[in-house]
């Protein structure tokens, strides 16, 4: 236990709906300690953060501080959410100064703060404009967003809740060093994390939550990465990949010199039944890549499934032909927070459910409850708001939403951001069965790992072209960065 205790949780209790979220947590922070907390998907992870930017208040026990009892939205503690808070209207420096903005002669600065954000923004490495607009963004790039957000605010502790889930390795080593430097000027930093290795690499300790209660906190140079796991779900965990296979050069999937803006630029590609990856940097149009295939994006080009042309009109006709996307951004277009599972699960097939006219709600109900079951969701009731339901959870529900359309190309954009390494198996292994089932399947990862585990053929992306194709024992981690970047 650290010497000198910066904050101090004891007993925290939270129950939702008669739930129990938090059952008696103690745990105590160091001053100048990175702390990792991790945990399974409902874990109370979340919670416990909630707890402490004073957006809920325990049910019982006590917080401390800087040894006194905390106040509710103490401005000497930060955060970073899972998801995005920021609002899409402002540009990028308004967001990052939100409450705080510069002023002179009693008007908006509006040069401070646009150099303020650039100075922020160039602490992480990154090029961005301070006056476009959140909207206009990326994922990844809303992440450095929120990181700057968050490192604009001299505070004594701050709380990091999933921040690398779609960063590149580069920008996740920039990001450790920050907290690095951090630490060593005594500023604290709780790290939430699903990727174990790095929360080895960069934190003091790894505090471990399971069902809501505390199983353990020791010092991370004496836990491996497997322990960690075993502590998180209490059991012993198989192996994470399932057996790769190549997938079958008969084309499910044609793309011929499909073009999207300056995003995409003259791709053709095919996909046929199976596993395939598509790997490059943030920014290198990945997305944009897979928004133009499913006409969510405007483009030119020829798509062909199983030799026809397509003239997609919009997503819609695409899930009609057997085309479906799951979104990197599950909370901005993949689900509907403020609609129950049972209505999100069913949100892009709901045609097949009615009825003359009506819903056949006794039909949603037991499809949603067999999702629930081969998802292994967590939700007190399949007519439970998805705003309830943890990170890893809701993404449960949009994958269970893409599947219940019966595609015949499954394009899946970041499937595991924010699941943890319980569930991550679970969702490889379903992705398996999927290509087995004879669906041609997209995998597009910002995890390199994730996508050397999977796939024997990977398409890299850079600038907004395909740089190349790998296969077999080609798909490492070296040749895909050289063709990422151009740099051997």
């Amino acid at each position: 236990m650290p010497t000198e205790p910066l904050l101090e949780l004891d007993s925290i209790v939270k129950s939702f709906g008669g739930t129990a979220v938090l059952s008696g947590v103690s745990l105590t922070v160091g001053s100048g300690e990175i702390l990792g907390l991790v945990g399974e998907n409902g874990a109370g992870k979340s919670t416990l953060v909630k707890c402490l930017l004073g957006i809920h208040r325990p049910d019982s026990g006590t917080i401390r501080f800087l040894g006194q009892t905390l106040r509710p939205g103490e401005k000497e503690i930060a955060g970073i959410p899972q998801e995005f808070n920021l609002v899409n209207d402002l540009t990028v420096a308004e967001n990052i100064f939100l409450g705080r903005e510069p002023v002179r002669f009693g008007l908006l600065d509006r040069k401070a703060m646009n150099e303020g954000a650039r100075v922020q923004l160039a602490r992480l490495g990154v090029e961005l404009d301070p006056a476009r607009r959140i909207a206009s963004l990326g994922v990844a790039e809303k992440q450095m967003v929120e990181i700057a957000k968050a490192l604009s605010v001299k505070c004594r502790l701050l709380i990091m809740d999933e921040p690398t889930t779609v960063l590149n390795q580069n920008e996740a080593a920039i990001l450790f060093r920050i907290m690095r430097e951090l630490r060593a000027a005594g500023t604290s930093v709780i790290f939430i994390s699903h990727r174990l290795e790095e929360i080895r690499a960069v934190c003091d300790r790894v505090a471990v939550l399971r069902d809501g209660v505390l199983v353990s906190c020791d010092p991370a140079a004496e836990l491996s990465a497997h322990e960690i796991a075993r502590r998180m779900v209490g059991r012993e965990l198989t192996r994470m990949f399932p057996p790769k296979e190549m997938p079958d050069s008969e084309a499910v999937l044609s793309v011929e010199h499909l073009s999207s803006g300056r995003e995409v630029r003259d791709v053709s590609f095919t996909l046929g039944k199976g596993i395939t990856g598509l790997a490059g940097l943030a920014g290198a149009g990945r997305t944009e890549l897979a928004e133009a295939v499913c006409a969510i994006r405007r483009s030119r080009g020829t798509i062909r499934l199983n030799g026809v042309p397509l003239r997609l009109k919009n997503p819609s006709e695409a899930i009609v032909r057997g085309i479906v996307y799951l979104s990197e951004d599950r909370q901005g277009s993949g689900i509907l927070t403020e609609f129950p599972v049972d209505a999100n699960t069913t949100l892009s097939s709901l045609a097949r459910y009615c009825r003359a006219g009506f819903i056949r709600g006794e039909e949603v109900l037991r499809t949603t409850e067999s999702y629930i079951e081969k998802f292994r969701i967590r939700t007190p009731s399949p007519t439970a708001q998805l705003k309830f339901l943890s990170g890893g959870n809701q993404q449960k529900v949009a994958l269970a939403k893409c599947l219940d359309t019966r595609p015949k190309v499954f394009i899946f954009d970041e499937p595991t951001r924010g699941v943890d390494i319980g569930a991550r198996s679970d969702i490889y292994t379903f992705i398996r069965e999927l290509a087995q089932n004879g669906v041609a399947c997209l995998l597009i990862s910002s995890d390199l790992e994730e996508v050397i585990g999977m796939c024997e053929k990977v398409f890299v992306m850079r600038a907004g072209r395909l740089a190349g194709c790998l296969e077999r024992e080609h798909v490492t981690e070296e040749e895909i960065m050289y063709l990422a970047t151009g740099v051997q």
